[in-house]
């Protein structure tokens, strides 16, 4: 995950943002470190995806939201999904914010390929019907 910086774009801007995260990312702009992780170490080290997993599970299963190993509940893949989704849906306003968006969102979430995002697109009704209005509008404006 790339390291934050203190500039933010418009339809990526979080209105809302708990103070804890805006405490760590103040610490961590300031760390020393060689990573360019946003999460490190007190070494300074990218914490290790393993490691990511066991502290997840044991906090969602110290709330109630995951039962023993083994049953199904929260996984941290769908916390990466909805950061992904809800980033999209704030752009459904501007086209061009949302090309560009999801271009970056693909480099943010590591996928080789931007098509490799578009598969976000189709998660909710909102992303859903931006969609089809953008298509429509397309077909319009290429037979008119």
């Amino acid at each position: 995950m790339p390291r934050p910086s203190s500039r933010r774009a418009g339809c990526c801007r979080s209105t809302q943002r708990p103070d804890a995260l805006d405490g760590y990312l103040a610490t961590r702009l300031k760390a020393a470190s060689q990573s360019d992780a946003l999460f490190i170490s007190h070494q300074g080290t990218p914490l290790a995806y393993p490691t990511v997993i066991t502290v997840f599970l044991q906090i969602i299963r110290s709330i109630g939201l995951r039962g023993a190993p083994g049953s199904r509940g929260p996984r941290i893949h769908d916390l990466r999904h909805t950061f992904a989704v809800r980033s999209l849906e704030r752009c459904v306003h501007d086209s061009q914010a949302g090309a560009r968006h999801i271009t970056a969102l693909s480099t943010y979430l590591g996928h080789a390929h931007v098509t490799d995002t578009y598969w976000h697109l189709q998660s909710t009704l909102e992303l859903m019907a931006h969609m089809s209005t953008a298509g429509e509008t397309l077909h319009r404006g290429v037979t008119a």
